[in-house]
């Protein structure tokens, strides 16, 4: 029903996709992309259990990335399981002519790199995937969001999908960012200051000038990121950026017909004078580099800041927090950041493994030397052959890194790819929670030019300095 009133960029998106509304809670969507991995085969056993069969395969993409090894690929998996469920995602793809993105395509990767790098995402579309991270999408003004299992079946069998709709939030940062900050320090500033349930219940808009200054990389962190706060939706509204980033894309519509979808693609933006249910502002200017220093990506300060005390909470909830998260990550209150000795570093993940993610890292570390070891793990095999034609592999290798194939990976302890019980880890992941990185491993989040900088320095430190002495970002 058309009201007249403005509409939010969420509110169209929306709209265009609700097909069914028996209340408030239980609508019906129409799902335009649904991007499967390996951890999907449960749903796949619940259809063949009906008989079923995918009700549009040309809609269902599989992806091999979440328990893919990424080294010595071509002997598998070393575990026999993680071998099988690999396998397995092979066989459905066959079985019900899905298009598949496997260990042997040249395009495989992380489905949250691969679906936006070959035109899969598109503005205006309902992506959906079992992986809570596919609010990335929505950096191209999709509609995207996580899903679990139950629902993967269920769009498998019909292709929609109940939801119930949650309440706009408009994000907005303002300014220019400082040589040496990006996105990743913007939405870790975000997360620290409205908590990791700061946007439960709504689908978050970012917009402002820093926010279309970004990339599209930039923008998909931050989309990426959005759940870390709470919310299961992020997006920004297409412009110039998002249409020159996908007129080459292999799935992106070509000649008459892009310059067609760019003028619709035009229209998804948040009227003027719409209404949110909540609105939060930031100054481009106060964001700093941020790493976290605890067990949630909410634990978060920037890097010329101490760890907190116990003292310094304002509720008894947060003080019993701040005690076991100082805890586990063997904390002394008070102390540093910049005094805080790392192990490890991974540079990796859907968050930052895209190719701008590399070169930032590459141009802290190069003609320098890591003092810990580490891993880099390009986020598809298209960014690991741009990267290596670049010569960004050896920059890697020559400061003492390990360069491997394309997957989750150390992100969520895969394969080998885990960082040893006690071990702290200076990562480019989305997640600090206890055990993500491996049991009794101890994750800092921050972003790949921060995470360069620890592994030159041996400890937290500000990457500033290292630009400075070669003239900046």
């Amino acid at each position: 029903m058309t009201t007249g009133r403005p509409l939010t960029l969420f509110d169209k998106l929306w709209r265009s996709h609700d097909i069914l509304e028996e209340d408030e809670d239980h609508i019906l969507l129409w799902i335009d992309r649904h991007f499967v991995h390996e951890g999907s085969f449960h749903a796949f056993d619940k259809l063949r259990a009906r008989q079923g069969k995918v009700a549009r395969p040309d809609l269902t993409f599989a992806i091999a990335d979440h328990y893919v090894p990424t080294r010595q690929r071509q002997k598998g998996a070393a575990d026999p399981d993680v071998a099988r469920m690999i396998d397995q995602l092979a066989e459905n793809a066959a079985d019900h002519r899905l298009q598949m993105f496997g260990l042997d395509d040249p395009r495989q990767g992380i489905v949250h790199v691969v679906g936006p790098e070959q035109g899969l995402t598109l503005p205006g579309l309902s992506i959906v995937c079992g992986d809570s991270h596919t609010a990335t999408h929505g950096a191209f003004g999709a509609l995207a969001f996580g899903i679990g299992a139950s629902d993967v079946s269920h769009v498998l069998a019909t292709q929609t999908l109940w939801q119930r709709r949650p309440k706009p939030m408009r994000i907005t940062v303002e300014g220019d960012l400082a040589d040496g900050i990006g996105a990743k320090d913007v939405i870790l500033s975000i997360i620290a200051r409205i908590g990791a349930n700061g946007a439960a219940g709504h689908a978050v808009e970012y917009a402002g000038s820093t926010i279309r200054d970004l990339s599209m990389a930039g923008r998909m962190t931050l989309c990426n990121m959005t759940i870390e706060a709470g919310a299961r939706f992020g997006m920004v509204a297409p412009d110039e950026t998002t249409f020159a980033y996908l007129a080459v894309r292999p799935y992106a519509p070509d000649g008459s017909l892009y310059e067609r979808a760019v003028e619709d693609w035009r229209l998804l933006t948040s009227d003027d004078g719409a209404e949110f249910d909540a609105e939060i502002a930031l100054d481009a200017a106060e964001i700093a580099p941020i790493v976290t220093w605890g067990i949630s990506p909410e634990d978060a300060l920037p890097i010329t800041g101490s760890v907190p005390t116990p003292a310094s909470a304002t509720s008894e909830e947060q003080g019993r927090h701040l005690e076991l998260a100082l805890d586990y990550m063997d904390l002394k209150p008070g102390a540093p950041l910049k005094s805080i000795a790392i192990d490890h570093v991974f540079i990796g993940s859907c968050t930052n493994a895209r190719i701008e993610d590399l070169r930032s890292a590459a141009s802290v570390l190069s003609g320098r030397r890591a003092r810990v070891p580490g891993l880099v793990s390009p986020g598809s095999q298209a960014v690991k052959r741009q990267a290596e034609e670049e010569g960004l592999d050896r920059i890697f290798t020559s400061a003492g890194l390990e360069w491997v194939d394309s997957g989750c990976s150390m992100c969520v302890s895969m394969n080998g790819d885990i960082v040893p019980p006690g071990v702290r880890c200076a990562s480019t992941t989305n997640r600090n929670f206890r055990g993500r990185q491996g049991p009794g491993a101890r994750t800092h989040l921050m972003s790949p030019a921060m995470v360069a900088a620890a592994a030159v320095a041996g400890h937290l430190t500000d990457v500033r300095p290292m630009l400075a002495e070669r003239g900046g970002k």
